[in-house]
């Protein structure tokens, strides 16, 4: 078994628990006040710490959104205003938002995925990126991996960057699995990556949300 199936599994087994607790949609639709000033506006723009389009959420994994809201309660993922959205929730709370967000869009299954460009592929087939997120980069082999196809190129870009950075207060993942794969890649051939999987179809969306309910 190769070092990163190891890895994979090792992950895999760690967030087990990750979407266990019992999980209300229309619960969570009443508590997703805090994430509708960004999330639910369509095209809207981070400026810190880095600037670039809030990542789409709606029809994402629920595993993979309370695994991500986790980690930035924990601080495994650096980001100020999502640590503290993050740690103001309860488990409870977390399972909710998460499959109230995995069904909000109600987008089309994702078809099979446009072949990359050949200097792209060969950067796909390098990270065994399909390993994880699936050969149309929008059915991960477990809910704890994101769904790729569609998102933002501004934000992948960024977040495949960040598996890289260390020392930074405000930006960083930790992820044994993902800061392998990643710091193996230029910035230039990350953008790269980013720009393809960015192109696809997907499932994920911005759905219009008003502060005004």
């Amino acid at each position: 078994m190769n070092k990163l199936l190891k890895l994979t599994f090792a992950v895999l087994a760690g967030l087990t628990a990750v979407g266990a607790q019992a999980q209300d949609v229309k619960a969570g639709e009443k508590k997703i006040a805090m994430c509708i000033g960004c999330h639910g506006i369509v095209g809207y723009q981070a400026t810190f710490p880095e600037i670039h389009k809030v990542p789409m959420i709606a029809g994402q994994n629920a595993k993979y959104i309370a695994s991500a809201l986790n980690a930035y309660a924990k601080g495994e993922r650096k980001h100020p205003t999502m640590r503290g959205i993050a740690q103001s929730l309860s488990e409870q709370d977390i399972a909710d938002i998460s499959a109230f967000y995995e069904q909000q869009a109600q987008a089309p299954a994702a078809g099979e995925a446009a072949a990359a460009p050949a200097n792209v592929a060969e950067l796909l087939n390098k990270g065994a990126c399909a390993s994880c997120h699936g050969a149309n980069f929008s059915k991960p082999i477990d809910g704890a991996y994101p769904k790729l196809a569609g998102q933002h190129a501004d934000y992948l870009y960024a977040a495949l960057k960040s598996y890289q950075t260390e020392g930074n207060p405000y930006v960083g993942r930790g992820n044994a699995i993902m800061a392998g794969q990643v710091k193996q890649f230029s910035h230039a051939e990350l953008k790269a990556i980013a720009k393809y999987l960015s192109s696809l179809n997907g499932e994920l969306r911005t759905v219009p949300q008003s502060k005004m309910r």
